[in-house]
């Protein structure tokens, strides 16, 4: 299972040489958001902004921070999540994403428009993986795709609700930088986004038998019609800060979200999440997993399967850690009275996360 001599011993190094290997168009699509990328700094102050109380003189010797989402049993609370331009950053795509999260035991979840194809690599990596999907047709094109993908193995279906149409990235568009997303569209109408409702749901969840994830919850109301109208997985993100501008960061929108769903669906969550104490805040406040989609890419980009191997190994490191810190051995130890709210300690940034940055590590 990857090196026996890590070639990155920190998300710094992992970060640092992403940068070294990407070019200023491709970068700036990692990192980027929408507009004035308000949200985009909101979500990484937001995590920053949640402190520990940790609890002293408990038995922390052996701590264990596997789980399980929807009876797939993971090594860690932590999932990749769909990014449609994984391909840009290294060549073997979601190909290399799909190799380390089942060597390592995450789970993937695989964009619509990324490479390969979705039937493509689930014939090349078997397992458990769920496919996302943006509608870029009628609901027969959305039935016919659902039903090739659950031929094709997937164990979970996940409709993206943020993504009405596609956002002002400005810095893409200072460039005239056209990402590979926003070029793959299958020849489809990505104006059908636009035409997603609650019916869609509906619809879904009564034709078909398997599990349907929404990605891009970001109120107490609409999570708990998501649970009602049994969603099987509620998924918190503001895509990143990649869509609306001036959002809440989703790490706060969780307690919220938590309560209205009230134990009836796991919780996913996403936006800001750089490190593993940054997975343990989120598991404290109420999600069952953290999906973490810039420290994908940046993996991918710093050496592809290679690279992501080891960010799963520090992550994991960093998680083990922070729980003994706190007190706990268990996840589910983790509740939200081991955090607090404080004030910030100074302006956060996409990349905040790595302070050594920096100063030249």
């Amino acid at each position: 299972m990857g090196s026996i001599v890590a070639r990155f011993l920190t998300l710094h190094e992992i970060a640092r040489k992403a940068r070294q290997n990407l070019d200023q168009g491709a970068w700036d699509y990692l990192v980027g958001g929408a507009d004035t990328e308000s949200s985009l700094r909101r979500n990484r102050a937001g995590v920053e902004s949640w402190v520990f109380k940790p609890r002293i003189l408990n038995e922390v010797t052996e701590v264990s921070c596997a789980t399980e989402l929807l009876g797939h049993e993971l090594r860690m609370p932590v999932i990749m999540p769909p990014i449609g331009s994984i391909q840009v950053f290294e060549e073997s795509g979601a190909a290399g994403v799909a190799r380390a999260v089942q060597e390592f035991g995450l789970l993937q979840v695989l964009s619509s428009v990324c490479l390969p194809d979705f039937e493509a690599l689930a014939e090349q990596y078997p397992g458990p993986r769920v496919y996302q999907l943006y509608l870029i047709g009628d609901q027969a094109w959305m039935d016919d795709i659902i039903e090739r993908a659950i031929a094709a193995g997937y164990t979970g279906f996940c409709l993206t609700a943020d993504t009405q149409t596609y956002s002002r990235r400005e810095r893409d568009i200072l460039k005239r930088y056209v990402p590979l997303s926003g070029r793959v569209a299958g020849g489809g109408d990505f104006n059908y986004q636009a035409s997603m409702t609650w019916d869609t749901v509906a619809h879904i969840k009564d034709k078909f038998d398997i599990p349907l994830y929404i990605k891009g919850v970001a109120t107490g109301e609409d999570a708990a019609r998501c649970a009602e109208l049994g969603v099987d997985v509620v998924w918190v993100s503001n895509h990143g800060g990649r869509q609306l501008d001036h959002t809440r960061a989703c790490i706060d929108a969780l307690p919220e979200v938590a309560a209205a769903v009230d134990g009836r669906a796991p919780i996913i969550v996403d936006g800001g999440f750089m490190r593993g104490a940054d997975v343990v805040k989120a598991r404290c406040l109420g999600a069952t997993a953290v999906a973490m989609g810039r420290i994908e890419g940046l993996a991918m980009a710093a050496g592809g399967y290679d690279a992501l191997m080891d960010a799963f190994t520090i992550l994991e490191q960093e998680v083990r850690t922070s729980m003994a810190l706190a007190g706990v051995n268990q996840l589910d130890q983790l509740t939200p009275d081991l955090v607090t709210k404080d004030v910030s300690i100074g302006p956060a940034h996409v990349l905040s996360a790595f302070p050594f940055l920096s100063e030249g590590y």
